[in-house]
């Protein structure tokens, strides 16, 4: 299982989530909000799980100022995430922080070599994809739970950008459709827990397997058939030649 979007340091109890995922051999991108979370949700990669470095959108007019701390970091981290852009109302009003702070992070990873990169893009589709575009250096772009237009989805596919996507994603007609448009070899699975959830309960990294079997559905194959696919893409993302550090999954 591939949990490529996890807030593993954000849940009630993490060391236990992060426990029964080394147990269960559950792959995780643990990614942070803010470069001072670092350090502490470094602490509980064990087994498979990594770390990325992040600064989310919705906070960067008021973490703006851990930059120097997020370059200083930079060449300890494989990955970077969650970063990106966030458009919805109640954050319009930092809208030029946001974007200030995305084009830093992209300038600092261009310049470090390039890294795999998780992309928050809710409402601001275009705007990440022109910030892409602006530093194809900055290294390899995965859009976590795409919802942007099917025009903006077809600009990220030429772009080379990859998808990772969630149960949450999937129980929504629009998207399942977006998923059915995007490359099967650039697809990774994920839950983004605990914020998403499904009947009231937070998604745990190893609910990814439902995205799987979701998947399997849409592109009518066998569950296991879909394992392989995603596994095989996690193993391809990760020697891709401008994945910076990365070298092994």
């Amino acid at each position: 299982m591939i949990d490529f979007h996890c807030h593993l340091d954000l849940y009630p109890d993490p060391w236990k989530v992060a426990r029964q995922c080394a147990e269960r051999g559950v792959y995780v991108l643990s990614v942070t909000t803010t470069p001072s979370a670092w350090n502490g949700t470094s602490a509980l990669a064990e087994g498979r799980i990594r770390t990325a470095l992040g600064l989310h959108p919705q906070l960067a007019h008021e973490r703006r100022a851990e930059l120097p701390l997020f370059d200083e970091l930079l060449p300890q981290a494989r990955y970077v995430g969650e970063i990106g852009l966030d458009g919805a109302p109640e954050f319009r009003a930092h809208w030029q922080e946001q974007l200030a702070v995305f084009k830093h992070i992209l300038g600092s990873c261009t310049r470090a070599g390039g890294r795999i990169m998780s992309l928050h893009s809710r409402r601001a589709s275009k705007a990440v994809l022109d910030g892409l575009e602006s530093h194809p250096g900055a290294g390899t772009p995965i859009l976590h739970w795409f919802s942007g237009s099917f025009r903006d989805l077809e600009r990220a596919v030429a772009l080379r950008c990859w998808f990772s996507v969630g149960p949450a994603m999937l129980r929504g007609e629009r998207g399942r459709e977006l998923c059915k448009r995007m490359p099967r070899d650039r697809v990774l699975t994920e839950t983004d827990g605990p914020f998403a959830q499904i009947k009231g309960q937070p998604l745990l990294p190893w609910e990814a397997q439902t995205a799987e079997d979701a998947l399997a559905d849409l592109w009518s194959i066998k569950p296991k058939e879909a394992q392989t696919l995603i596994h095989k893409n996690l193993q391809r993302l990760t020697r891709e030649k401008n994945a910076g550090l990365i070298s092994a999954p």
